[in-house]
């Protein structure tokens, strides 16, 4: 195939690349050192006036991913030199960069891996029809034939396919659409990480970047919003060269392809590869020059700002003003008639789903607080709330338990905008909102346990649960507050990227042979630093920036989406919050669980290499690993292995069936149920004796009845436990406390432990779950009257569901989460009981039937 390359891109078409690439590179520089200039002043300047709005709430994580790993594990690959599929074990490290062996083996013995993919601008597709209407425009002029053979036959009908528009193609296979699913989403995370590949840090080369590029493509007719703006500079600006490279190369080459459609096909991507691999080489080489060059004059363009600063002020506002009395009045214009109609139609259409995606992120995150609330009241010790940190400071990076939110900003759609507004596709804007909703999520878990660790040093462990809710409800409003700033910031900058362009085509006909008679009244000193093309944007985005504020205030006003009115603002009333975001991310499992890894951890020690042992403590965050020396067998492409990472859903699920095999293995809690009501019958000792036996008897003997112990094991126990910060009402009775016992559906009773009567004002007394069987059909026959005398006396009436006011309807237990309420954030502190599943109707009449000829008997002894 490589010869087959090489005869096509001969010297003649490698020259005609270089040449194109350095065109291109040459007008690039030249723009660039003039943004670079631009640029530079504009951060000075901010730095020294400052800058308004409102200050973040929550803290903000430096090193997200530190010692951490995304996601490892095999998939079947199919192999270009002899088309064949091979399983090999992926690696996704911090940096997203996906890196491929020939087994898990061979990344174990840290050998150097078989290649390595950079995923920006890659699209990530689960069908081969997605694909294959992708590659036939690759080639306009051909088409498949109906009925024609594959391109590609897979082994399995659960493919996944990295499509680039320049670069190689690779496809994968899985045995289940599980795994389809999950690979699918960390590959999108993958390919979402590597698009945002501009630093927001560099305040001065990033802008320069960004203006230079898009005034390149005005330049050459192209506006609006551009989809390969994704990757590193190297990558964008390939991007950019193989944007009117690859018309060229295709007219060259296309009509000297021989062979089947399929075989042609496959050619012209190999050829596209080693053009933009020749291509990105260049312009990486081409960039450094050109960076190095200003970063080389900085230092004296910076002092003559600084010196200078008042002058150049005075100098842009003169010109800025002459350029409005021409540019203004025909903006106005345009903005009236083609903009101000759209705005909120516009706005409408951005609003709903990215909103419905920073609620689920809301969600998710409010969910994961309240398992481990969950788990502090069961087993309140800073060893289980360090377990469950551990999963939930990874949270935002897990692209599993986050693709419900991204999914909900997928929806969004400018259908009959496009056009209009010249706006390629709706993908930049979802993009760019996923990002920031993961940004939120991890600057959320980031406070929340920043600020639980700073409560568990000072107060310990005494009241764990409470803590975990103060902290939640902290760090909840702090996330309202800064998710309604972010969200309507990126709706003035995403309407900004909608109307710009297309009032700067509309205007730049008619307005650009006038602007260069205004680069005569700038100082020649000040040149550099005020550009009228730039001034003449700022003037086109003033125009319309007033329109896109009122429009984004009035939404805010109405409170539609929960968005903040701009007067609301949070003060820095938690300074000592803003301390502890200098603090580094807190290791729960080396902190709190440092006991249970001294003895793994002394052999790695003693070992001496520092590198290899950091590896095999590096933790990963989604968990999925092939088992170590397996070969692959279809339907067993990725074996999940459980561990600390593994996924909320799937945790649950093993828990509830690790506590029924208990409850199966131990029949002798069985019979605890009845023991509290012997405790009432004292007086008649004797019978009571011979209850015992009896029941004893029938508890043992109930493991034996296969469809009702079937039953019982598909019925897992759930205890969800909701908490207010409401006033706890008064205590019940004593004896109420103590002999009542609320039975759960398959027979679990919740028993609290010693109920003193000081414990009983507390609102979270620990909670016991013990296992119950079914009450034995025999069991009330063979009990003696008597003692059902006494136990009637003695033993107040079972809570029912329908009248006590305790134990509230199914419908209020059976509801899901409460959504985001304005009013304010309700934490679960009330302990509540959830049945699972009800018991059905037939149980009840079975018992009540049972039940009848005992009162009766009951009632003609007693006369």
């Amino acid at each position: 195939m490589g010869d087959v390359v090489s005869s096509h891109l001969d010297e003649a078409k490698r020259e005609i690349i270089s040449a194109r690439t350095e065109t291109v590179m040459g007008e690039f520089g030249r723009l660039y050192e003039q943004q670079y200039a631009v640029a530079l002043f504009n951060k000075v300047r901010f730095d020294i006036e400052g800058g308004g709005g409102p200050q973040p709430q929550l803290l903000h994580r430096k090193i997200p991913l530190e010692n951490k790993s995304i996601f490892s594990g095999s998939l079947l690959q199919n192999l270009e030199e002899n088309k064949k599929w091979k399983n090999r074990f992926f690696f996704i490290p911090d940096s997203y960069n996906i890196s491929y062996y020939d087994s898990k083996s061979s990344f174990d013995k840290r050998l150097n891996p078989k290649g390595t993919i950079n995923c920006a601008g890659y699209k990530v597709l689960t069908s081969m029809e997605e694909y294959l209407d992708l590659i036939n425009n690759s080639l306009p002029d051909v088409k498949a034939k109906v009925g024609s053979s594959p391109f590609l036959k897979f082994p399995n009908q659960f493919p996944l396919i990295l499509w680039h528009p320049y670069a190689r193609h690779y496809y994968f296979c899985v045995a289940t659409e599980k795994e389809q699913q999950k690979w699918h989403a960390v590959l999108q995370d993958c390919v979402r990480h590597s698009n945002d590949g501009l630093c927001e840090e560099h305040k001065v080369q990033t802008p320069a970047f960004t203006d230079a590029v898009r005034l390149y493509r005005q330049a050459h007719g192209h506006y609006g919003t551009w989809e390969m703006m994704c990757g590193v500079p190297s990558q964008i600006l390939s991007n950019l060269v193989m944007e009117g490279l690859l018309p060229e190369l295709r007219e060259l080459i296309s009509p000297r392809l021989k062979g089947k459609l399929h075989e042609r096909q496959r050619t012209w991507m190999l050829i596209s590869d080693v053009a933009y691999c020749l291509v990105q080489s260049q312009c990486q080489a081409q960039y450094d020059t050109v960076v190095h060059k200003c970063e080389a004059a900085r230092s004296s363009l910076e002092a003559s700002v600084r010196t200078d600063m008042d002058q150049i002020i005075t100098s842009k506002e003169h010109v800025s003003n002459k350029i409005k009395a021409v540019v203004l009045p025909k903006a106005e214009k345009l903005l009236k008639v083609s903009i101000q109609p759209y705005i909120s139609s516009i706005l409408d259409a951005l609003m709903e789903p990215t909103s419905r995606g920073f609620s689920e992120v809301r969600d998710v995150f409010f969910k994961d607080l309240v398992e481990m609330s969950k788990n502090s009241l069961n087993n309140g010790t800073k060893e289980t709330v360090a377990q469950h940190m551990e999963k939930t400071s990874m949270l935002a990076f897990h692209p599993v338990k986050m693709q419900s939110c991204y999914e909900k900003v997928e929806q969004l759609s400018l259908e009959g905008l496009q056009q209009r507004f010249d706006v390629s596709s709706p993908s930049v804007f979802i993009q760019r909102a996923q990002i920031l909703m993961r940004k939120q999520m991890d600057d959320a878990v980031y406070t929340f346990e920043q600020i639980l660790h700073q409560s568990l040093e000072s107060q310990g462990t005494e009241d764990l649960c409470k803590s975990i809710q103060r902290c939640q409800d902290r760090v909840i409003k702090k996330f309202d507050y800064d998710s309604s700033t972010v969200r309507k910031r990126f709706f003035r900058e995403a309407l900004l990227q909608i109307f710009i362009p297309y009032m700067l085509k509309q205007l730049s006909p008619s307005c650009s042979s006038e602007l260069p008679r205004f680069q005569e009244l700038i100082f020649e000193d000040f040149s550099r630093f005020i550009l009228v093309e730039n001034i003449f944007e700022e003037v086109v985005l003033h125009s319309v920036m007033k329109d896109i504020m009122m429009a984004v205030k009035e939404a805010a006003v109405q409170r539609r989406h929960n968005l903040y009115r701009d007067s609301i603002v949070l003060s820095n009333s938690d300074p000592s919050l803003q301390l502890l975001g200098e603090n580094p991310s807190i290791d729960w499992a080396e902190k709190y669980g440092a006991d249970q890894e001294e003895a793994g951890d002394a052999g790695e020690e003693a070992d001496g290499n520092h590198a290899e042992s950091k590896r095999r403590r590096m933790k990963q965050v989604v968990s999925m690993i092939q088992v170590e020396g397996s070969t692959f067998i279809p339907g067993e492409s990725c074996i999940e292995v459980p561990s600390i990472d593994v996924i909320v859903e799937e945790k649950a699920d093993e828990e509830a069936s690790a506590e029924q095999r208990g409850a199966a293995e131990n029949p002798s809690g069985m019979s605890i149920g009845s023991t509290l009501k012997e405790e009432a019958v004292q007086a008649e000792e004797q019978t009571q004796e011979e209850v015992v036996l009896k029941v004893e008897a029938a508890a043992e003997g109930a493991p034996g009845e296969g469809e009702e112990e079937e039953k019982e094991a598909e019925q897992p126990v759930v205890v969800k436990e909701e908490v207010s910060e409401e006033v706890v009402s008064s205590p019940p009775p004593l004896s109420e406390a103590t002999e009542t016992s609320p039975h759960t559906s398959n027979g679990s009773v919740l028993k609290e432990k010693e109920a003193k009567p000081e414990e009983l004002c507390k609102q979270d007394v620990p909670l016991e779950v013990e296992s119950n069987a079914e009450p034995v059909k025999e069991e009330k026959e063979e009990v003696s009257q008597p003692v059902e005398e006494a136990e009637e006396e003695a033993s107040p009436p079972h809570l029912t569901e329908e009248t006590t006011p305790e134990n509230p309807p199914d419908a209020a237990t059976n509801s899901p989460l409460l959504p985001h309420n304005d009013s304010g954030f309700q934490s679960p502190t009330t302990e509540v009981v959830k049945e699972e599943e009800a018991t059905s109707e037939e149980e009840h009449e079975a018992v009540a039937a049972k039940e009848e000829p005992e009162t009766n008997d009951s009632d003609s002894r007693n006369q």
